[in-house]
């Protein structure tokens, strides 16, 4: 018997309810709900959260605008797991509350390094380049 392809990304169930998650976070992040002094002086944004196929694990991906204290935000995160899994559970309306778990997202720091190499000096001759020489070689 063959499964859902693990190829095919993420279902429609999946992305809904962790859309919702994702929401619910914002409001309890921007409302101030979470005590911890850590988080309280941090600049956060929660860019995305992914679902595990069988809803029971939320995978919730940080922003961080410092990444100075980058782990000591995402172990804050993870001391407040139960207060933000019962806050969730209050505010999105599901079978069962997930797990969940905090990832620092790389995205940011990605487009960051991308933006920088763009602007190298090397890439910058490359582009002032005549397009014609790369059309030379056909």
């Amino acid at each position: 018997m063959k499964h859902h392809d693990d190829k095919k990304g993420p279902s429609q169930r999946q992305l809904r309810v962790g859309e919702l998650i994702r929401h619910a976070m914002t409001e309890i992040l921007s409302r101030g709900d979470l005590q911890n002094p850590v988080l309280l002086g941090a600049f956060i944004t929660i860019p995305e959260v992914r679902m595990s196929p069988d809803l029971k694990i939320a995978t919730i991906y940080v922003t961080l605008h410092n990444h100075e204290n980058e782990k000591e935000i995402i172990r804050a995160f993870a001391d407040e797991r139960k207060f933000l899994r019962m806050e969730i559970a209050h505010r999105v309306n599901l079978k069962f509350a997930p797990d969940l778990r905090f990832r620092p997202d790389e995205g940011l720091v990605e487009a960051q390094k991308i933006d920088a190499l763009l602007r190298s000096p090397q890439v910058q001759r490359d582009l002032a380049k005549p397009q014609h020489d790369a059309e030379d070689g056909e």
